[in-house]
């Protein structure tokens, strides 16, 4: 628990510093997860990092499974993607209404302060991503590491184990803002290190691959292509990783 409590904290604290640079013209960029903007991308972002809060005051349910089955084929039908994709959108729409409708005595104290001290900038979304992740591990810190939830899709986990689906949440959609900003990945070593190790089962990929863990994670997760010869060496050496949707 401490080492991906620590892996989510950093890569959360990092997407913030991230996030507070961003002006309108950022926001409003397209993506590699259509038809997601970078605003919509990051309200989905937000709803992932802050689910525990939900989940841990909600009773416990008696069993639980592994993050890996947590990202099964059954998470990423036309049906649940479409509404994980509506979903974003409408949460990226209502923050930026609130933003919107705010007299403008009050939209100048968010930009320069924000709501209960969480500085939101232009857009609502960067401030109620802080808010948001920081509440969640704010309940992960007040709750035993055994503890079991109940995920939105009704798997019973425990605590670390979603903990770990959180890191990954944010740290590969990570990439993908990284991409549609144009900016180098900023992905943490924490969190890499959290990643990898879900993605490979904790196996070390083929030596002749010569990945380090950021590529790992880009390959495996669809984010950069495999080359001919990576793909005979991965097929050679039998070496195999957890699928997800984008």
């Amino acid at each position: 628990m401490d080492a991906v409590r620590a892996a989510f904290r950093a890569e959360c604290a990092t997407l913030t510093g991230i996030l507070a640079e961003l002006d309108d013209a950022g926001l409003d960029r397209p993506t590699t997860c259509p038809p997601w903007a970078v605003r919509d991308l990051i309200a989905h972002v937000r709803t992932g990092a802050g689910r525990l809060a939900d989940m841990l005051a909600a009773p416990a349910p008696p069993r639980a499974e592994d993050a890996a089955g947590y990202f099964g084929a059954a998470k990423f039908t036309p049906e649940v993607d479409a509404a994980r994709i509506e979903a974003a959108r409408s949460d990226a729409a209502r923050s930026e209404a609130v933003l919107s409708t705010a007299g403008a005595a009050e939209a100048e104290r968010i930009a320069g302060g924000g709501w209960d001290g969480v500085p939101v900038g232009r857009s609502a979304l960067p401030g109620e991503f802080e808010r948001s992740w920081r509440a969640a591990d704010a309940a992960v810190a007040a709750a035993p590491p055994e503890r079991v939830v109940r995920t939105r899709h009704g798997d019973a986990m425990s605590l670390t184990e979603f903990l770990r689906t959180r890191v990954v949440e944010v740290g590969v959609h990570g990439l993908d803002l990284a991409v549609a900003l144009d900016r180098p990945p900023w992905l943490t070593p924490q969190a890499a290190a959290v990643i990898a190790d879900l993605l490979t089962g904790g196996r070390p990929a083929p030596a002749g691959l010569c990945w380090d863990r950021l590529t790992l994670i880009r390959k495996t997760t669809g984010r950069a292509a495999l080359t001919p010869a990576e793909r005979a060496e991965v097929d050679a050496a039998g070496f195999r990783w957890l699928a997800f949707g984008r």
